[in-house]
């Protein structure tokens, strides 16, 4: 049965996590689903979560569901904020959509300590720095 199923590829979508505010005291970040596509995407849907390990003891937050039902082409749309506490934990957000009556769907995951200034790049279509996973 598997073996029936389509072997759709995702291209073009990245999920990226953007330095939305800094001040002395606090950053702000956010997370996006950016559709560099020229077309829209439909009916997409997006479970985010973190687990891991942190100081020797095994860690998972809990699992958030996000639905979007349009996602024009060459546009982007938020996500969920994201707390820097979640950033030494694995960072993952499994993506399903439709484009016509295809499905598609891939798993992002931000590897722990992945979301630092060194990977930070000039975000397409958002216009913010941040970490993009294609």
């Amino acid at each position: 049965m598997i073996k029936d199923l389509p072997n759709n590829v995702v291209k073009d979508i990245a999920i990226a996590v953007a330095l939305e505010k800094e001040s002395v005291e606090s950053k702000i970040w956010y997370v996006y689903l950016i559709n560099l596509k020229n077309i829209p995407i439909e009916s997409v849907l997006i479970t985010s979560k973190g687990y891991g390990e942190k100081d020797g003891v095994q860690v998972k937050t809990s699992t958030l569901r996000h639905m979007i039902p349009l996602l024009e082409p060459n546009s982007y749309k938020l996500i969920e904020p994201i707390d820097e506490q979640t950033f030494g934990l694995n960072n993952e957000y499994w993506l399903s959509f439709y484009i016509g009556k295809e499905i598609y769907d891939k798993k992002f995951i931000f590897l722990p300590e992945s979301i630092v200034e060194m990977n930070f790049v000039k975000l397409p279509v958002v216009n913010k720095v941040g970490v993009m996973i294609l």
